[in-house]
């Protein structure tokens, strides 16, 4: 009990409302009333009340029908009914319709009085979960999608789009460390699901037999040490989201599961002989491309269109240079926190550097080179000897334009095992070209060129194997 808490009392009798309100000013309460249903209802919106004494029977509404408008508001302020008409189903009912406690006339005052103790205690218990969820939000949401790139902002866009559906499967692709789970955490967080467990689970880093128990459940001897029943992540997530990270390593007994799921939403526990439903959205996620594994029998193509039917695509931080400044600037400040330091960014030099780079790693190879730095150095700014070598290092990002075939004064790639010339030039021709064309031509130049050995080709055009195979696909040749 505080001195702030406020207690609405509800009762058509104005005797109990003064006898009642006299006593409760007198411990410490601050109590308003009302002596009909709908004008209860109208201080509870206006008021936020941290309690309401609500009686059974009033002129208008009974204390049932109060409550239950109550609860479907959506606030959480505790409610204790009084009635001089008690009867087991009525008390069943109020409790079942969330009711804190239920109490009889004439009312005991020392009874009433930790009741409404108790109930004090839970509102405050559930307004700090609705707060905690509320942080939990703003962590995992959206939000800590970094960038003002057009790529970030078109996947911002469709995340919240996707959030906001009935879509029951997503499907996220994108290189490793371009932030497939945050992704994932930000459409479950920006759903109507958000209050509602988030389970995932990567699927290469368990056997099939044992993923297989984690997703689905078991019952008491399904296997030798299944001694007790087990609920999987999809019964634990009902309501909310279960997000299976690496779909691309699941075997194929699995899929064929994990099909029937999606398409009837029910499974057996192993072991179990009765069908379990639940709503959950799946959320996939792969570096893998996908086609190309079902093309070579590797992953169920059924499964795979299943999945797909909202696609996202993450772009690789190298397709987007100008969200770095960015995600430096909000890695530095998270690494203060953390390590109690007050680093005020980067120089101009070491972020130069940081933006020349390619980034194979991509979002998680920035993070943890920033960490790293922050972790042996205590400038107030972060310089260029703070870096690794590689990036210090690192060759100019090739800015290239040019038709289908090298314009005037413009290099083409080499030829046999030598490697793309640095500081090529490529004059940009009087009528304008396709940017995409040309990268698409400078793709397939650099596999002829390496008679399809992606490592030595991406070595050609200055980028990453994995930024090679996202272009790659991008165009349609994978």
């Amino acid at each position: 009990m505080t001195a702030t808490d406020k207690i609405l009392l509800v009762d058509d009798e104005k005797l109990i409302r003064m006898t009642l309100h006299d006593r409760l000013e007198q411990a410490g309460f601050r109590v308003t009333e009302a002596e009909r249903g709908e004008e209860a209802l109208e201080c509870v919106r206006r008021d936020d009340p941290d309690l309401v004494l609500l009686d059974y029977r009033l002129p208008d509404l009974d204390g049932l029908e109060v409550l239950r408008r109550i609860r479907r508001e959506g606030t959480e302020t505790g409610v204790i009914l009084m009635t001089a008409y008690s009867s087991v189903d009525s008390a069943v009912e109020a409790l079942k319709l969330g009711a804190a406690d239920y109490l009889k006339k004439p009312i005991d005052h020392e009874q009433l009085l930790a009741a409404i103790t108790r109930t004090l205690e839970t509102t405050r218990l559930r307004r700090e979960v609705r707060r905690l969820r509320s942080e939990q939000r703003k962590q995992f949401g959206s939000a800590r999608i970094i960038g003002r790139s057009p790529a970030i902002r078109a996947l911002l866009e469709l995340i919240h789009k996707v959030a906001g559906s009935a879509a029951a499967t997503v499907l996220i692709q994108g290189e490793s460390g371009t932030g497939k789970d945050l992704a994932a955490k930000a459409i479950h967080q920006a759903s109507d699901r958000a209050d509602k467990p988030f389970m995932n689970i990567t699927c290469s880093a368990l056997p099939e037999t044992l993923l297989e128990s984690e997703l689905f459940g078991h019952e008491p001897g399904a296997f030798t040490d299944a001694k007790r029943l087990k609920k999987g992540l999809l019964e634990l997530a009902d309501g909310g989201t279960v997000f299976l990270d690496e779909i691309g390593d699941m075997g194929a007994t699995l899929q064929a599961k994990l099909l029937r799921f999606l398409e009837e939403k029910t499974f057996k526990r192993l072991g179990g002989g009765r069908d379990l439903r639940v709503n959950v959205r799946v959320i996939a996620a792969t570096n893998r491309p996908l086609e190309r594994a079902v093309r070579q029998g590797d992953f169920r193509e059924d499964l795979y269109y299943r999945l797909k039917v909202v696609p996202i695509e993450l772009p690789p931080l190298s397709d987007r240079p100008e969200d770095i400044p960015d995600l430096v600037g909000h890695f530095v400040a998270q690494f203060n926190r953390e390590f109690r330091k007050n680093t005020h960014g980067v120089t101009p030099e070491a972020l130069g550097c940081l933006t020349r780079y390619h980034w194979p790693g991509n979002v998680r190879e920035l993070r943890n080179v920033i960490e790293r730095a922050m972790i042996l150095e205590q400038r107030e700014e972060l310089d260029v000897t703070d870096l690794p070598e590689e990036i210090v290092h690192a060759a100019p990002r090739a800015r290239a334009s040019g038709d289908s075939s090298p314009g005037p004064g413009a290099a083409a790639l080499g030829t046999g095992t030598g490697t793309a010339p640095r500081t090529a030039h490529f004059a940009l021709p009087e009528g304008g070209v396709s940017l995409s064309e040309v990268e698409r031509d400078l793709l397939r130049q650099a596999l002829e060129t390496t008679d399809g050995n992606q490592t030595r080709a991406a070595g050609l055009l200055d980028i990453s194997r994995d930024a090679l195979r996202y272009r790659m696909k991008k165009f349609g040749m994978l």
